[in-house]
Formats: structure tokens, sequence, C-alpha cells
């Protein structure tokens, strides 16, 4: 371990290429796309398995996860991130596996002789700098006299100071404002043509921005990389956005997601305009973030997935934007997302519903999304006549198809369960057709019942060990929507393995101080010197635990580890009472004691 460090500090002081550019090198190799290059990856849920190339064997216990991007082996304990692989699979040093992850993206590494590289590095910087420079002047400018049209506006909209602030919301007088600013700040021509705030004409140097309200775009960083402005008239275009340069990729950034990271929510909300996201913002809804006038792309999915496991989709009523929820859909539910869809009626956009409505009904219509296949049902059904018989067999057939992609089986079971009830359709004959697609009889019955208890103590014990890690998964994965649940019925005493008892100590200390957000980091930095607790932290964050935010899932954990508790409590008074030293009045006791046991496990339905 100690080599590798020094490998990498040699290296970064040789070539000087910064933490930012490694990490935009991880970035752009998505682990998944790398390691099947060398290894045959089947998805097993949110991960994909396959036989490990570090060792010998039979059964696969080689694990990726493509929304954490790291790689794991059960068998032989091997693990990292998508440079680590390239490492140890090409056998090569650190400089190496990063010069060869940085060809395969295009990406250009700046070496101690090649000044060309050093330079687009310096550019980058000032074009940070001159990013920032221009959203403060755009931003001031709002205050001014001749912003009046755009003073306006923002009053029409209703957004308040503190919001115009927070998010730098600004003006463009057009002209040449901006570039004689920059020039005054000493920045080259090459520099401020960089930044696309300027274009050049025969005539001279010309503002791109003019008239327009100023939204300036911060990357999670907070950097400024790029501005959309949008016409306070009814001209055309209505928003005209930065083209992509040297540190702005829309495809990789997501409006208000600098903010929305932070917000302590358990989700974050997706909608499609910069003034969508800005008034729920303003309206106590802190973790809505925006598309960039693209497409949902599997960079931004894996960004999303990075701060939140639940994404909700917001996106206009009309046809586009029924179509874009169904592209985003697939690209998240792939990045292992939890993605709901929201069903908004009364008003064109979540700007005018939360204006219209109020937050509240607005946290309400959250509340209430709905999941990828309903969404899909109710799309489908949308294109189908169900009086009509042909119809309504090619709409069972369809939601076959969509159930038999869904990986847990108790998500299965609730999904068809609500589908059968809400479409006409017999659970019976969903089933029937599963079973045409899998090839193999899916059970009826509630796929959550849990199976009896061996008496065994021993079993029991480990059985307990399991659930514990499941309830430790559940808060690292779900945060708040599981902390409420499980604080109330779960104490730290009551766990047996002390990796564990560490583990959610440290869980609950941290959620009693609204500090929920990477939260796996956190851990990971507090027990790092603490072999046992990290060695069960990598194996919960590398293992695949089926959870989700849906609170019956919850439920069912703690109804279960509830069972299995009073369990082995009655199987320790049943081992108590067979003591030939015990009084009569101490059978009694113990006798008592096992019925009211016998009547708590009743009580757990």
């Amino acid at each position: 371990m100690s080599n590798n460090i020094y490998v990498k500090r040699k290296v970064l002081k040789m070539v000087r290429y910064s933490d930012e550019l490694i990490e935009e090198i991880k970035s752009s190799n998505d682990i998944v796309d790398i390691i099947s290059q060398y290894v045959v990856l089947k998805r097993r849920g949110r991960n994909f398995l396959g036989l490990c190339p570090f060792h010998k064997e039979k059964t696969p216990s080689f694990s990726v996860s493509p929304d954490k991007q790291i790689f794991h082996c059960f068998g032989c304990g091997v693990g990292g991130d998508v440079i680590t692989f390239i490492n140890k699979i090409e056998n090569l040093n650190y400089r190496e596996s990063l010069e060869t992850l940085a060809e395969k993206a295009g990406i250009t590494l700046p070496t101690a002789d090649n000044s060309q590289d050093s330079k687009r590095q310096i550019l980058k910087s000032k074009v940070y700098e001159i990013n920032e420079l221009v959203a403060r002047m755009y931003h001031e400018n709002l205050y001014k006299p001749q912003a009046k049209l755009a003073q306006e506006y923002v009053k029409k909209r209703k957004l308040d100071n503190n919001t115009l602030k927070k998010f730098m919301i600004g003006y463009a007088n057009g002209g040449t404002e901006v570039y004689q600013m920059l020039k005054s700040k000493g920045f080259t021509d090459e520099e401020i043509l960089a930044s696309n705030l300027v274009k050049k004409f025969s005539n001279g140097y010309v503002d791109v921005f003019k008239n327009r309200l100023m939204f300036p775009i911060q990357d999670i960083k907070n950097k400024f990389i790029a501005f959309g402005g949008r016409v306070l008239d009814d001209s055309k275009p209505k928003y005209i956005n930065s083209p992509e340069g040297v540190v702005y990729s829309k495809g990789r950034n997501l409006y208000a997601l600098n903010v929305a990271k932070n917000s302590g929510e358990n989700n974050l909300i997706i909608v499609e305009g910069y003034m969508d996201a800005v008034s729920l913002h303003q309206r106590g809804i802190p973790n809505a973030v925006a598309s960039l006038g693209t497409a949902l792309t599997e960079m931004q999915g894996r960004l999303l997935r990075k701060y939140s496991e639940k994404i909700i989709i917001s996106y206009d009523s009309d046809g586009a934007g029924q179509a874009a929820t169904l592209r985003g859909l697939d690209i998240l539910t792939n990045m292992g997302c939890d993605v709901r869809i929201l069903q908004m009626e009364g008003a064109k956009d979540p700007d005018e519903y939360v204006i219209k409505y109020g937050n509240g009904r607005f946290k309400l219509l959250v509340n209430n999304a709905i999941s990828l296949i309903e969404f899909k049902a109710k799309v489908l059904k949308k294109s189908l006549d169900l009086q009509n018989a042909n119809d309504k067999i090619k709409f069972l057939k369809e939601i076959a198809k969509l159930l038999t992609s869904v990986n847990s089986k108790i998500e299965q079971e609730i999904y068809l369960g609500n589908i059968a009830r809400e479409y006409g359709i017999s659970k019976e004959a969903i089933y029937a057709e599963i079973n045409k697609l899998s090839g193999k009889t899916v059970d009826s019955k509630i796929l959550s019942k849990q199976p009896i208890l061996k008496v065994n103590k021993e079993d029991v014990e480990k059985k307990l060990i399991e659930r514990e890690k499941s309830v430790i998964a559940v808060l690292i994965n779900e945060k708040e929507d599981g902390y409420n649940q499980i604080k109330e019925e779960i104490a730290v005493e009551d766990l047996k393995s002390e990796p564990n008892k560490k583990i959610l100590k440290k869980l609950y200390e941290e959620f009693e101080k609204g500090n929920s957000n990477n939260i796996s980091n956190v851990l990971m930095n507090f027990f790092s010197e603490d072999e046992q607790v990290i060695s069960r932290l990598t194996e919960l964050l590398s293992e695949e635990y089926q959870t989700n935010n849906d609170k019956k899932l919850i439920d069912n954990i703690i109804k279960t580890y509830k069972k299995e508790k009073l369990n082995m409590k009655k199987q320790e008074l049943i081992e108590k009472q067979k003591s030939t030293n015990l009084t009569v009045e101490e059978i009694k006791k113990i006798d008592r004691e096992i019925q009211e046991v016998i009547i708590e496990l009743a009580k757990i339905k």
C-alpha cells in the first residue's frame, strides 16, 4: 500500500495533474464498461457478477457496482475503483493506468515535457475565473435601472431577493460590456473566446448574451461553468445556453445540483427548466435539479445516483415531457436508482403548480409519485382500449414483460397486486404470463413471508447478525426513510455483533446531527483504523442488499428482526426452564414469560 502511495505522489509531482483531472478520467470511464472488456459480467439486481480474473473460481464471486463505481471479489477480497482494476489486470503502475484510461476517454494527460497539455489546464482555470467574474457582473446588473424589464419579470415570477442571490440570477445588457470588463482585468482574447461568452466578428468582439435574464450554471464543486439566458419578451429562441467548451459538458452536469446535494432530503427531483428548479427551492423544495436542455445521459445518471438512490422525475405534462420522462427512466433504473414519476394535474409545470397550490401539495405529489412499472403501465394503457379483448391481451403480455424485469421479488409482488387491482386483471393471469416468459414457477403468495426459525441458538444468532447487516444497509442506502422507523424499534445494545454495534451507533449519531449525505464516506473515514469495522463496511457497500425506499420493505425488516429476537428469547426461556434447580414459583414465572413472548409474537402480523 505504501509503495502505491509513493508511486502516486511521485507521478503527481512529475506530471502535475490535479485531483480534478483524475476524477474526470475516472468519471469518463464507466467501471462496468471497462471491466466488461476483460470479464463476462451478468446483471444481478443493481450489480453485475462474473468470475474473478484475479483468482481461479468456478462460481462467480466478483461483483461490480455501477452506482458506486467499485468492484469487489468475495472470494479473494480484492477490490477498488476503475484505476485499481486496470492497474491489476494489466500489471501497470499508477501513471500507466491513468494514461490507459485517459486514452480510452479521449483525455490528454499533461506531462512534464508537454507544455501544450499544461496550457490547457491553465486555460481551464482562466475560464473558471472569467465565468465567476461575469456571473457576478450579471447579478449586479439586475439591480441597475437598465434592467427594468428583468426586474419586472422576476417580480412577476415571484422570486425574492434571497433566491436571486442564492442562484446568482442576473441580467445581460449585451453589446461589449463583458468583453470590455474582461480586457480591463487583463484576460487575453484567447481566454475570453474560450469562455464562449464573447464572439469574434470581422468588426470586433460582441457579447453572446443580450437583454436576457441570466442563470449561471455551477458544477458540484460550485465552480461557474456555463450560463443559460432567457428572453424577456416573445422573441425566439426563448433560451440560449452556453455551448460545450473547455470547462462545460451539459451531459455531465445538472443545474442546481451543487445546492440540492446538501439539502438533507432523501431524494432528488429532476425538473426540465431553470425556473422550475429555482421556484421549487424558494418554496421549500431544496432538492430540485434541472436537466440542461438534453435528454438524461448516463453521466448525469451516475451523478444523481452518487447523491441519492431515490429519484423523482417531474417533467412537464406535455407530449415532449412524457417522452423525456421515458428516456430518463431506463437510464436511471440501470444505474440502480429507485425511480418515481410525479403525477401532476392542474398546472403545466412544477413552477406553476407550487405557486398555485403551495409546497404542501407539491410534497404530497412527491410522496405519492408512482414507480417506473406503474408509470409504464399508464403510458401503455393510453395507447390501448382495454374493453377490446385483443388490446387487453396485448396489455397483459406487455405488463408481464415489465414485471419480469423487476429483480426484487418483493417489489414484483407489490407492483403485480397494484396493477391487477387498477386494471381489472386477475393476478393468476399475470402470473401465468410471467411463467411463460421466465420459464419457471413464480410463487403467487406473499414473497416477503418469513421462514420458520430454527430453534438452534447459534443459527438464530447468525440470522440476527445477518438481519443486523440488513438494518445497517437500509440506513446507509435509505437514510431518513429507514432511520425514523428503525431507531424507534432497534437499540444499539440489541445487536450481537460488535462491528455492527459500532456502525449503528455512529449512524444514529450522524442522523441525529442531520448528516445523511455521503454517509458511507463518513463511516469509512471515521473507522479508518478499525480493521473489523472497515471489513464489515466494505462488505456491506459491495454486497447487493435488496433495499429500496418502500415503507413496506422497511416494515418487513423491522418485523422480522423483532420476531427473531422474540423467538430467541423464547428459546432461552425454554432452555432455562429445563434446569433441575428451579422452584415451582420460578417455573411458573418462566411459563408466564413464555406466554408473554407468544402474545407479543402474535401481535406481529
